[in-house]
């Protein structure tokens, strides 16, 4: 099965690009995600990581993180 994929895939001009493309696509993403984490304010990632575990009513009013 793989070699018949192999062989087709051999047959397509420029196949290989796309391997190079993916790359570069998901360093882009983690580099952006990265980023994002780098430059986020602390209270803001604080008070999303409480989130979940907070029982408290968590209205606009109660809000106290800043917004990146």
């Amino acid at each position: 099965m793989l070699k018949f994929v192999k062989q087709h895939m051999e047959t397509i001009a420029g196949i290989g690009i796309y391997p190079v493309l993916s790359f570069v696509i998901f360093f882009s993403v983690f580099l952006i995600a990265l980023l994002y984490v780098r430059k986020a304010d602390r209270n803001h990632i604080r008070h999303m990581a409480d989130l979940p575990l907070s029982g408290t009513d968590t209205s606009n009013e109660q809000q106290e993180h800043a917004r990146p």
